[in-house]
C-alpha cells in the first residue's frame, strides 16, 4: 500500500494516509481493543514511540467521557507524550464496537492522537474533522467508500485549507459554501469569530453542519456584530469546552448550532478548544435571551454571562441532546425563576454557582456541604502559612518560645536584643506573626461559611460569629454553627423588600449589623456555652486514648486523608486535625499533637506512593503518569496530597483503594508510637517542629508508602480495568487544592 505524501501545509506531514486506515476490519469486541489496534496502527506508521503508552492514554481520556457518539461513529482521541506527529487513523469495524453511544454501536472510528505539544493549526484540522463527522453525507460517504484512498480524499476535503474564491476576498470550506451562505453554521458577516449563528435561510442542516468552520480561520475572526435580528425570534448563546479539546468541544458547538437553525432560534456559539477560542462579542452577549453550557471544565471568563438563564450539561450532551438543550434554554428565556449565572459577586438570584451547574435548585444538604468546604478552603491559608511560622519560630527560638515570646517582643527590639541573640529574638517574632495569623482560624472558617450563603454581605456577621465562638471557647465546631447562623440570616435578611433609598444600605450597614446581632446574639445567650462544653469534653477524649484506640483513630484518619485527596472528605480529617492544635501541648496534651501528625504523614503517602511505584515499574504508567510521579517526590515530602490526583484520575479504582491502605498503615503507627507536629503544614520540611518523634514519623511515611506502591502495581497487574461505559450525566467535580 502507497501513501500519499501530499502535505497538508506547506512542510506538514499528512495527518492520515492509506496505511492508518482499515476498512471492514475485526479489530475486537470493546473500545478497549479496538483503541489498542488503532494506537498500534499508528506505532507502526512511525508516528508515535510507544503503542502502549498511546493506548493507554486514549483509554484514560476514553474513561472520563466515552467518546461514542449517535449515528454510529466514534472519535477516540488524546493528547500523548508517545505522539511525535498529529495524526488520524480510521477504521470501518465489522462488527460494530460499543463506544458509550445512546443510540448504537459505533461502525466508523477515528482515533485522533495528538503530541502534547500540538500546534494551534493542526489542532484547528483536527477539530474540522470532529464537526464534519456531524455530516449524515460525509458518514454515508464514508461507509460506502471502497477504498483507503477514497476514504483519504474524503478526509482530505474537509480538512483542507479553506481556499479563498477569486477576487471576492471571502472565505469558503472545503465544500465551496461561503459563510454568509451556510444556514446555522457560521458568523453572519461581520461576526465575532468562534460564533456559530443559527436562524439564517439557505443551506440545509446537513449542508449547514458541514460548513462550520473555526474562528480562527476566517479572515472576519474577531469583527464585531451582534446575532441577527430574527423578527422576535429568540436569541441563545452557548459555549462548548471539553478536557482535550480536539473533538467534543467541536462536535457539540455544531450539534447545538445545527438544532437551534431547526428550531428557528438564532444562536452564537463560543468553543473553548485547544485551537484557542475568540470570545463572543459582549454586544452578543448582552441581547442574548439565554445561555447553553456545554462544558466538562470551567467556562473561561464565566462572569461575561452574569445573570443571564442558564443550562449546564457536560459537553457530550450537547452531541446527543442538543434538540432539548436548545428547547431547555427558550424555555429558561421566559421563566422568571430559571437558574442564571452568577456574576463575581455570587448568583444574582441568590443561588449559588453550584445549583446553576447542576441546572436545579440547591438542596439544603448540598448547600451545607458546600458552605463547609468553602470556609475550610479560605481558612487553609491562615493555617498553612501561621503554621508554618510558628514550627520556624520553634526552630529558631526554642521550643520555650511559646512562653517567653511575648516578653521578648515587649521589651526587646531588633537594636536591643535579649538574651540568646538574634536567633531568638527573629524566632519570638516568626512565632507571634504565626500564632496571630493561626487566630483567625475560627472567625475565618465562619466568615467564609456565611460567605458561602450570603456572599459578601455575610463575611462580616460571619467573622463577629466566628470571633465570638472563639472568644467563649466554643472553637471550631462553634465557628461552624456561627457561620452557618450568620449565613442564613444575612441571606434571609437580604431578601427583604425595601425602598429604593435603603438599598444601597443594605450590603454594607443593614445586613452586617441585624447579622452579626443575630449570630453573635445567639453564640452569647444560648449556643456558645453547650458548645464549648462539648469541645472541652471533646479534647478531654482525645487526649485520654492510648493504644488500640489511639490506632484506631489513627488509621481512620488515614483512610479519610487518601479517600479523595484534597476532597471534601480529606478536608475534614484536616480541619479536625488542625482545630486542636491549639489546644494541644508537648507536656500535659500531646493528643492533639499526635493527630496534626497522623494527618499530616497519611496525606504524605498517596504521592510518595505513585513516585515509588513508576519508579519501580514504570512500564505500568503512561509517559505523563512517570513525568508525574517525578513531581510528586516533592509534593509528597511537601505534605500536598494533590500530587496523587493525576493518577487517581486517570486510575481510580485501583490508585485510591491503594493510596487508603498505606495512609491508613501510616495513620496507625504514627498514633501508636506517640509521634508528635506542632506545625499543621510542611510534611518533612517541619521535622524540627515534631520533638524528638521525626525518626518514627519518617519511617512511619515510609512503610505506608511502600505499602501503597506495592498495592498499586499488584492491582495494576492482577485487577484489569474495565471499558470505559456510558457517560456520566453528572457536571464534574472541581477537586479543591
Amino acid at each position: 500500500m502507497t501513501e500519499n505524501h501530499a502535505p497538508q501545509d506547506s512542510g506538514s506531514p499528512e495527518l492520515i494516509t492509506e496505511d492508518l486506515v482499515r476498512l471492514d476490519a475485526d479489530l475486537g469486541a470493546d473500545s478497549a481493543a479496538v483503541i489498542d489496534q488503532l494506537a498500534a496502527l499508528v506505532a507502526a506508521t512511525g508516528r508515535a514511540d510507544s503503542a502502549a503508552a498511546l493506548a493507554e492514554d486514549a483509554k484514560a481520556r476514553e474513561a472520563k467521557t466515552a467518546t461514542g457518539v449517535p449515528g454510529g461513529i466514534a472519535i477516540p482521541h488524546c493528547r500523548s507524550a508517545a505522539v511525535s506527529v498529529p495524526t488520524l487513523a480510521m477504521a470501518r469495524l465489522a462488527p460494530a464496537v460499543d463506544f458509550g453511544a445512546k443510540d448504537s454501536a459505533a461502525d466508523l472510528v477515528f482515533f485522533i492522537a495528538a503530541p502534547d505539544g500540538a500546534d494551534k493549526a493542526h489542532l484547528k484540522l483536527l477539530s474540522k474533522l470532529a464537526r464534519a463527522l456531524v455530516r449524515k453525507d460525509f458518514t454515508a460517504a464514508l461507509r460506502s467508500a471502497e477504498s483507503p484512498a477514497e476514504i483519504v480524499e474524503l478526509v482530505r476535503g474537509v480538512v483542507a485549507p479553506a481556499p479563498a474564491e477569486p477576487g471576492s476576498g471571502t472565505a469558503q470550506d472545503s465544500s465551496g459554501t461561503t459563510p454568509a451562505a451556510a444556514a446555522g453554521a457560521t458568523a453572519t458577516a461581520g461576526a465575532p469569530g468562534g460564533k456559530h449563528s443559527a436562524g439564517q435561510s439557505g443551506a440545509g442542516p446537513d449542508q449547514a453542519a458541514g460548513t462550520r468552520d473555526d474562528a480562527n480561520d476566517r479572515p472576519d475572526a474577531g469583527a464585531d456584530a451582534s446575532v441577527p435580528a430574527g423578527g422576535g425570534r429568540p436569541k441563545l448563546i452557548a459555549v462548548t469546552a471539553c478536557p482535550t479539546g480536539i473533538a467534543h468541544t467541536y462536535m457539540a458547538a455544531d450539534s447545538i448550532a445545527q438544532a437551534a437553525e431547526e428550531a428557528g432560534v438564532d444562536i452564537a456559539v463560543e468553543t473553548q478548544g485547544s485551537s484557542g477560542a475568540t470570545p463572543l462579542d459582549q454586544s452578543v452577549i448582552d441581547a442574548a435571551d439565554a445561555v447553553i453550557f456545554a462544558v466538562d471544565v470551567d467556562v473561561r471568563d464565566r462572569d461575561r454571562f452574569a445573570g443571564k438563564p442558564v443550562i449546564q450539561v457536560p459537553v457530550k450532551r450537547g452531541i446527543d441532546q442538543p434538540d432539548e438543550l436548545v428547547r431547555r434554554a427558550v424555555a429558561a428565556a421566559s421563566d422568571p425563576d430559571a437558574r442564571r449565572v452568577p456574576g463575581s459577586a455570587g448568583g444574582s438570584d441568590g443561588e449559588s454557582d453550584a445549583a446553576v451547574q447542576s441546572g436545579g435548585r440547591e438542596s439544603f444538604g448540598a448547600g451545607l456541604k458546600r458552605a463547609l468546604l468553602t470556609g475550610v478552603s479560605y481558612m487553609i491559608p491562615f493555617v498553612a502559612g501561621g503554621g508554618l511560622l510558628i514550627a520556624l519560630g520553634f526552630l529558631l527560638g526554642g521550643y520555650d518560645i511559646t512562653d517567653v515570646a511575648d516578653d521578648i517582643l515587649g521589651a526587646n527590639t531588633l537594636f536591643d536584643l535579649p538574651e540568646g541573640g538574634l536567633s531568638a529574638y527573629l524566632g519570638a517574632v516568626a512565632f507571634k506573626i504565626g500564632a496571630l495569623s493561626m487566630g483567625f482560624l475560627v472567625p475565618a472558617l465562619a466568615g467564609y461559611i456565611a460567605y458561602a450563603y450570603a456572599d459578601r454581605p455575610g463575611i462580616a456577621p460571619g467573622f463577629t460569629a466566628g470571633a465570638v465562638a472563639g472568644f467563649m471557647g466554643a472553637g471550631f465546631l462553634g465557628g461552624i454553627v456561627g457561620g452557618l447562623i450568620a449565613g442564613l440570616a444575612a441571606r434571609w435578611i437580604n431578601s427583604w423588600t425595601v425602598p429604593r433609598w435603603l438599598r444601597g444600605l443594605m450590603p454594607v450597614v443593614i445586613v452586617p449589623l441585624l447579622g452579626s446581632i443575630i449570630a453573635s446574639g445567639l453564640m452569647f445567650l444560648f449556643l456558645g456555652g453547650p458548645i464549648a462544653a462539648l469541645t472541652v469534653a471533646l479534647n478531654d477524649w482525645l487526649s485520654g486514648m492510648t493504644g488500640t484506640a489511639a490506632a484506631a483513630l489513627g488509621l481512620i484518619l488515614g483512610l479519610m486523608m487518601a479517600f479523595d485527596l484534597g476532597g471534601p472528605v480529606n478536608k475534614v480529617a484536616y480541619s479536625f486535625a488542625v482545630a486542636g492544635l491549639s489546644a494541644g501541648s508537648l507536656t500535659d496534651n500531646p493528643a492533639p499533637l499526635m493527630i496534626m501528625a497522623a494527618v499530616m504523614a497519611a496525606g504524605m503517602v498517596p504521592p510518595l506512593a505513585m513516585a515509588l511505584a513508576t519508579t519501580v515499574s514504570p512500564r505500568q504508567f503512561t509517559q505523563p503518569e512517570r513525568e508525574n510521579g517525578k513531581a510528586a517526590w516533592l509534593l509528597g515530602a511537601a505534605f500536598i496530597s494533590e500530587g496523587a490526583i493525576p493518577f487517581a484520575a486517570a486510575d481510580p479504582l485501583r490508585v485510591i483503594p491503594a493510596s487508603m491502605l498505606g495512609a491508613a498503615t501510616t495513620g496507625a503507627m504514627i498514633m501508636s508510637f506517640d509521634v508528635v507536629s506542632q506545625a499543621p503544614h510542611g510534611g518533612i520540611f517541619v521535622f524540627f517542629a515534631m520533638d524528638g518523634t521525626w525518626p518514627m514519623f519518617i519511617v512511619a511515611t515510609l512503610v505506608g508508602t511502600v505499602v501503597s506502591a506495592a498495592a498499586v502495581l499488584a492491582l495494576k497487574k492482577f485487577a484489569r480495568k474495565a471499558p470505559a461505559s456510558a457517560p456520566a450525566e453528572a457536571a464534574p467535580v472541581e477537586v479543591a487544592a
